[in-house]
């Protein structure tokens, strides 16, 4: 298996040593063995293939948009035309990282257009030009506290996405970096009383998700007031939202960041998605990934340029912030052309018309027996309880052309059997009603 790596047997005895195991072998042993026992047929030509292939693909259920109701994280909005239209640009499409500012005026405005675009949603000081996803955002918002604080200990509320929070983990555990998981109460919000007895002087910062994973609305301002001064305030926020909702620059936090598929981006089987990043000016040089600025040429002409880049292949290890070699700078795009298209009062319909469409589902829901959870307010998504036997039925719905609410008892046990309902403004008001039906057989 490594006939192809340049190395003596003599240097890869020597790093086997170093590392500590006896093969190459032994490298893989908690990797699974998944390709064993496939019947993989030998090549065929173009043509055959692509037959195959669209076989496979004429068995997939083509879902009307209308009949979405799954979010948690990843939403189904109307995309404008103009946004494919104006994001196809060739020059646009085959632009790599803009390393020469001279070649890549393009590219780099168009970022610095999106950085902004998110400062004034989140209301924050400034932004970075993107990261992966949601998930890695969030968690190198944790990394990024330890740095600007010098602390270890990160209280993190349950009612951010699970998937975020598996994430976190996974990046923090390496580097001793201790999570404190937040309850929540009876509304849906985080707990205020065990949030006070969470919070020591080993806090480097608290963590809460606007809308939270249950939907539910968070107190920004009671939050704030009961973290120290010198404990970062971290929001994790769906951007749509935030059209509506004040922004969590606006209630002290220190960091906002999320993932901003909801702007433009269809949800793809759940990707490729696109982090945002903001946080105050002082921060700036803690943050991760990289700034786009603007400035002027020797003639007085305006130009743009990467002004922050902590964390590129000519960037010394022990200076960088961040693992992250490059970034989401297409779907970025995609952000800046949607969120001008649609301007703020087009955003702020998307988000009302989100808003009513959820609440009208949660009533004619509860009609049928199907109480929410929690009482506290909501944006575009709530919680229900449902029969025991719903998870089955979740499955039968997709044979009706339905994605329906997605069930979370398996990650929220303690919720019995619940699921989580979502609506955006594609959903119809026949849609719904149809759902609600299919939900009540």
């Amino acid at each position: 298996m490594h006939r192809y790596i340049p190395n003596t047997e003599e240097e890869i005895r020597q790093m086997l040593e170093e590392i500590g195991v006896k093969s190459i072998d032994d490298l893989f042993v908690d990797v699974p063995r998944t390709i064993d026992g496939y019947n993989i047929p030998e090549g065929k030509d173009e043509f055959t293939v692509r037959k195959f292939v669209e076989g496979i693909a004429k068995k997939n259920i083509n879902f009307d948009p209308e009949n979405i109701f799954l979010g948690a994280g990843i939403y189904y909005h109307y995309i404008p035309t103009v946004v494919k239209h104006m994001a196809s640009n060739p020059n646009f499409v085959t632009a790599y990282t803009p390393y020469q500012a001279e070649v890549s005026q393009g590219t780099l405005q168009m970022l610095f257009e999106y950085q902004t675009m998110m400062c004034e949603l989140t209301g924050m000081e400034v932004s970075n030009s993107s990261m992966y996803d949601g998930a890695s955002a969030f968690a190198e918002s944790l990394l990024m506290a330890v740095r600007v604080t010098g602390k270890t200990k990160m209280v993190v509320a349950k009612t951010i996405n699970p998937e975020y929070r598996t994430v976190a983990k996974t990046y923090t555990k390496p580097q001793g970096i201790e999570i404190h998981e937040l309850d929540y109460d009876q509304s849906g919000k985080v707990d205020i009383e065990k949030l006070k007895s969470s919070v020591d002087d080993k806090t480097a910062a608290v963590a809460i998700a606007y809308p939270n994973f249950f939907g539910v609305i968070e107190d920004l301002k009671a939050i704030r007031e009961v973290i120290p001064q010198n404990v970062m305030f971290i929001v994790v926020a769906e951007p749509v939202s935030l059209a509506l909702l004040e922004a969590p620059g606006k209630f002290g936090a220190d960091i906002v960041v999320g993932e901003g598929q909801s702007l433009g981006v269809t949800p793809n089987f759940g990707g490729p998605g696109i982090g945002f990043f903001t946080t105050l000016e002082k921060h700036v040089r803690k943050m991760p990934g990289r700034i786009i600025g603007e400035t002027k040429d020797l003639e007085g002409n305006k130009g743009y340029v990467m002004i922050l880049q902590t964390r590129e292949q000519h960037i010394r290890r022990e200076k960088a912030t961040s693992n992250i070699c490059s970034n989401q700078a297409y779907i970025a795009l995609i952000n800046a052309i949607y969120i001008s298209t649609m301007g703020p009062e087009g955003l702020k319909e998307v988000a009302w018309r989100s808003f009513n469409n959820a609440h009208y589902l949660a009533k004619k829901l509860e009609e049928r027996g199907f109480s929410r959870i929690f009482n506290g307010e909501f944006f575009n998504e709530f919680v229900v309880k449902v029969p025991e036997t719903y998870r089955q039925k979740w499955h039968e719905m997709v044979k009706d052309g339905i994605l329906g609410p997605i069930p979370i008892d398996r990650v929220y046990k303690e919720l019995g059997p619940s699921a989580l309902v979502c609506s955006t403004e594609v959903n119809t008001k026949a849609s719904i009603e149809r759902l609600v039906e299919v939900m009540s057989k």
